[in-house]
């Protein structure tokens, strides 16, 4: 008569009742295991976002440039903001073909819709996000940056409002101003009459 295997015997799995501990156990289980695969496929679809939209910025910095100032980066962001205006023209010159029946690329442009209305809403609210190339170092280092999602982490980010931009505007236009009234010449009697005139 043969002899039995010595050792572990593998055991059958047994059949888990569906009320045991063993079963609330292995639930748990799954459901950190599904909402850790979660977390981590949203952070990777962020860091996708975020590294295009880094490189587009860096596509369109000026080489020959080495410092940028507020004004210039709130006009490379609003840069940003129109870079699908070209894809929608094409989309609307497609649909304006007489004898087509329907609009053809209605999601590319629902979608394309969606984004520079979600991003106009932050750039007017709270501010977008964009690399900061006004402070120099930062601008070397985003300048040098290759890529690669994993050096995501050494990009330093600043948030970007509207405001901001109306801001430097005023500021420009009363730096005009002060200009233009310290060129023009002041006649000192005159401004005695005037003030004479209104003490009246």
């Amino acid at each position: 008569m043969p002899k039995a295997p010595q050792g572990k015997v593998k055991q059958e799995k047994k059949v888990i009742h569906p009320y045991s501990r063993k079963a609330a156990q292995l639930t748990r289980e799954e459901h950190k295991r599904n909402r850790k695969e979660k977390s981590k496929s949203e952070r990777a679809l962020r860091l996708n976002l975020i590294g295009e939209k880094l490189q587009w910025f860096q596509s369109h910095l000026d080489p020959n440039k080495q410092e940028y100032t507020k004004k210039d980066a709130c006009e490379l962001t609003e840069s940003y903001l129109h870079r699908f205006n070209n894809e929608l023209e094409q989309i609307e010159l497609h649909n304006s073909i007489k004898g087509r029946q329907g609009r053809q690329h209605f999601s590319r442009e629902t979608i394309i819709k969606q984004t520079m209305e979600r991003e106009r809403l932050l750039y007017e609210g709270p501010g977008i996000d964009v690399p900061d190339i006004v402070n120099a170092k930062n601008l070397q280092v985003f300048r040098e940056w290759n890529g690669d999602l994993k050096k995501l982490p050494n990009i330093k980010l600043r948030k970007l409002r509207a405001e901001n931009v109306v801001c430097l505007q005023n500021e420009s236009k009363a730096v005009e101003k002060t200009a233009t009234l310290e060129s023009e010449p002041v006649d000192d009697e005159g401004l005695l009459d005037d003030s004479e005139d209104n003490s009246d």
